[in-house]
């Protein structure tokens, strides 16, 4: 009798933990399930408002022109443009870290629709200047890849990134079409409604199909040395002390300067492109296209597989030895077949190095802080932004065309 009671048992038992397996399963595939949804509205996020920044890019120029802007104005505009978004970029990454990133999402698809709307009212100058104020705020990329961050592990990291490419890729394409498409036939003002409209849709996807905390509650682990939590979001020493953990600011340093000088050829591209190609307006929206084509397929696919295959530091050195490949190949540069060519180089070298820093950066720091880092990596570009229009103008004006590959690549054998 005892030895059938014991057998009962055991089997009750036994069943008891199969049903515990089986919980566990559909709550681990639960879990993978939602990880998986949000990031892809992420992803779409990220889409919709590289699209509506690219399509009001492609416009701008002609309404400042409408609105009696000289060229010396609207590099003020892009300048202001510039510096707004440097000095939004580690602040929006704090705010991601105290708020959590749905807050962040929603703060940066809310300020794209203030500037699309303070854009479409955009009757004088002085307010054409006005609807910059909220790109100070305009961060979705970056959050983003803070999503990204807190949802992968850092095996997943740098293919879950480089798939943001494909993202990049299509606001250009799209974007940049979308935009001439609508101010040439319904006029100037359709593509900042267009903009307005989408991102309010925006807007209501983050808060809709965010949750209130996206980061899994296993990874909420602060450190002794975290930042998030201590100081205000406008903390210019909380920012800095990150650039303390070992091997962050190296990593900074080669992310910030081993594209600059062809980020500074992409610049004053579209004066290359007229004065040194002898291109028209067709002809380099082409190029551009040719370039978004490169990105989808380079960061969206290629780097992806390579992460799977080579270790992080092996593909930042290799970025690193490719930059010094186009620098050469720029400085030898004479016509627009030519440059087709060093384009896809090129790309890769961008995909590659942007991709692989921002995944070894994150790891760096603690996770309670990756989103301030994630906002000081976006700084890079708009730095190069402000800066780009003045060095790069006086360099194509005094030395040519050569010297953008010469300093590329003697910046890049120094690193």
């Amino acid at each position: 009798m005892s030895t059938m009671n014991a057998k009962a048992s055991s089997g009750g038992e036994e069943e008891a933990l199969g049903m515990r397996s089986d919980t566990l399963g559909e709550s681990v595939c639960s879990g993978e399930g939602k990880r998986r949804q949000m990031i892809l509205v992420a992803y779409l996020i990220a889409t919709l408002e590289l699209t509506f920044l690219f399509m009001q890019m492609g416009v701008m120029p002609y309404l400042a022109k409408s609105l009696g802007l000289d060229l010396v104005g609207f590099g003020y505009l892009q300048t202001t443009f510039g510096v707004l978004q440097l000095v939004g970029g580690p602040i929006f990454g704090r705010f991601a870290d105290q708020f959590g990133t749905r807050a962040a999402l929603i703060l940066s698809c809310a300020s794209g629709s203030a500037f699309f709307l303070l854009m479409s009212i955009s009757t004088s100058i002085p307010l054409l200047f006005l609807s910059r104020l909220p790109a100070v705020f305009m961060h979705g990329l970056p959050g983003a890849q803070k999503v990204i961050t807190d949802l992968t592990t850092p095996s997943q990291r740098a293919d879950a990134l480089g798939k943001l490419g494909l993202c990049f890729g299509i606001g250009i394409i799209i974007g940049s079409a979308l935009g001439g498409v609508l101010s040439t036939k319904f006029g100037i003002f359709v593509p900042t409604y267009i903009g307005l409209v989408g991102n309010l849709i925006n807007t209501t996807i983050a808060m809709v199909w965010m949750p209130l905390q996206a980061k899994p509650k296993s990874d909420h682990r602060v450190t002794e040395h975290s930042t998030s939590q201590s100081g205000s979001v406008f903390s210019i020493r909380e920012i800095l002390r990150l650039m303390k953990f070992p091997g962050v600011m190296e990593v900074f340093i080669v992310k910030a300067f081993a594209g600059l000088p062809a980020g500074l050829f992409l610049i004053m591209f579209s004066i290359i492109s007229m004065d040194f190609f002898g291109l028209e307006a067709v002809g380099s929206g082409y190029l551009m296209s040719y370039f978004g084509v490169l990105q989808m397929v380079v960061q969206g696919l290629v780097v992806g597989k390579l992460t799977n295959h080579c270790t992080e530091g092996t593909l930042l050195r290799l970025s690193v030895f490719v930059f010094a490949g186009v620098g050469l190949g720029m400085s030898l540069m004479r016509t627009v077949w030519h440059y087709c060519i060093i384009a896809v180089p090129l790309v890769f070298a961008f995909s590659t190095l942007g991709t692989i820093t921002d995944s070894i950066l994150t790891k760096a720091v603690p996770s309670s802080d990756t989103g301030t880092m994630l906002g000081i990596c976006a700084s890079v570009q708009p730095l190069t932004r402000t800066v780009g229009p003045t060095i790069g103008g006086v360099l194509y004006k005094q030395f040519g065309v050569s010297s953008f590959g010469y300093l590329q690549l003697i910046v890049n054998i120094e690193i």
